[in-house]
């Protein structure tokens, strides 16, 4: 069975990535959809043109990579693509904020990430992909999403190092960067209504972004960072020394 892997898959990007997935993947005969809300997993899986599982699992949980592993283990798929969209971000300062929320952001963001992509590497043949969605964010330290930033940092790096390990199997790993978008990313993360720098950027869409990450992955690009305008902050941010930059970054 040639399948994909999706996680956060209830809503916003990831439901994205879910609906488009079979156009650009016509190989893919099923998706296990990976999400806490059930119910919502349903809804997306009731509304694609394959197939779909539905995998209600908290990623901040251990267990769940337990009831992965296993379900891997006994059926044994050829994952043709792995999509780590599976994240969270909040907004605040470190020592002013609920301590387990900044440890949430680790637990999701690196942890569930790392081991659902080591997990799930022996399944995936010559030809396949990883998909780990990061964010502009990760291009430079961003002051009140300290925290965010740094593990989105995590996420572009572990990628551009995952797809040299994976070159000599012939798999190859994408990390997109997006700007904000309008999902429930804002509202879970305190984020709407206080903060002035996400009142200014311009926001992506989503449906754009998941075509152009489907796309970037086919093509074996290993960072895909949408619109012209954050490819250009990407470009300054690399030339700009990161005290300096950091001094405009704060949410």
């Amino acid at each position: 069975m040639k399948i994909a892997i999706i996680t956060g898959a209830s809503s916003g990007l990831g439901r994205e990535f879910a609906r488009q997935l079979a156009a650009e993947y016509p190989e893919v005969e099923q998706i296990w959809l990976i999400a806490r809300r059930r119910e919502r997993l349903e809804e997306v899986a009731a509304s694609l043109a394959r197939p779909a599982v539905c995998l209600a699992l908290d990623l901040c949980d251990p267990m769940s990579f337990t009831v992965l592993q296993q379900k891997l283990l006994s059926e044994e798929p050829e994952v043709r693509l792995l999509i780590n969209n599976a994240g969270c971000g909040y907004l605040g300062y470190l020592g002013e904020t609920d301590t387990t929320v900044q440890t949430r952001m680790i637990d999701l963001n690196l942890r569930a990430l790392t081991a659902i992509t080591s997990l799930t590497i022996p399944y995936i043949p010559r030809g396949g992909r990883i998909i780990n969605v990061s964010s502009i964010a990760s291009f430079c330290p961003n002051p009140r999403m300290t925290v965010y930033s740094a593990t989105k940092a995590f996420v572009s790096h572990f990628t551009v190092g995952l797809n040299e390990e994976l070159r000599r199997k012939g798999v190859s790993a994408t990390a997109v960067c997006p700007g904000p978008m309008a999902t429930e990313f804002c509202d879970v993360g305190n984020i709407t209504g206080n903060s002035k720098m996400f009142e200014l950027l311009p926001y992506c869409d989503q449906v754009r972004v998941a075509h152009g990450t489907l796309l970037a992955a086919k093509r074996r690009r290993t960072i895909y960072t949408p619109t012209m305008l954050y490819k250009t902050l990407r470009l300054l941010t690399k030339l700009t020394p990161v005290k300096l930059a950091v001094k405009f970054t704060g949410t």
